[in-house]
């Protein structure tokens, strides 16, 4: 079986959950569904209204405008040398992870439970029981539900 598949075989329907061979292929079949791309897009067109973005933005800027105004510019300059010290510096000031982190907390974790998870463990159902589960769509999880600790809480089928 290619890794491409997007069916579960049935020597696959033995594995474990949690096995590595089956999250692999219930990850590339997400993958061929376009969920990935889709998530993508949704935490995207939110990203740059966000305060955090915003914050980590304006933070980025002076960053690089305070290290430039330590440079006088010739036309002798190894522009492509600065800008990788430049990034080299942001990467190291931790400003990023930072950032990132409240940005994936203002985008990403709000969507997580209404929107991804119901997604994701629709195709999972499909993928794992092809033809036994309802078209119909579940219902949507409370947000105070907590978040699944492995993945073995998604792929047990539930039609």
């Amino acid at each position: 079986m290619t890794e491409t598949s997007t069916q579960a075989s049935p020597d696959m329907a033995g594995l474990p959950p949690g096995d590595p061979q089956l999250v692999s292929m219930i990850v590339n079949h997400l993958k061929t569904q376009g969920l990935f791309d889709q998530f993508r897009r949704d935490c995207l067109a939110d990203v740059d209204t966000k305060p955090a973005y915003l914050n980590l933005k304006q933070r980025v800027d002076n960053f690089v405008s305070n290290h430039l105004s330590n440079h006088t510019w010739s036309p002798h300059l190894n522009k492509n040398q600065l800008r990788n010290n430049i990034r080299q510096l942001v990467l190291q000031s931790g400003m990023l992870e930072q950032g990132v982190d409240r940005i994936v907390a203002q985008v990403v974790d709000p969507k997580i439970n209404h929107i991804f998870r119901p997604q994701v463990e629709r195709v999972v159902r499909e993928f794992l029981s092809p033809g036994s589960c309802s078209e119909e769509p579940p219902a949507p999880l409370p947000s105070t539900e907590t978040k699944p600790d492995s993945i073995n809480q998604w792929i047990s089928p539930k039609c």
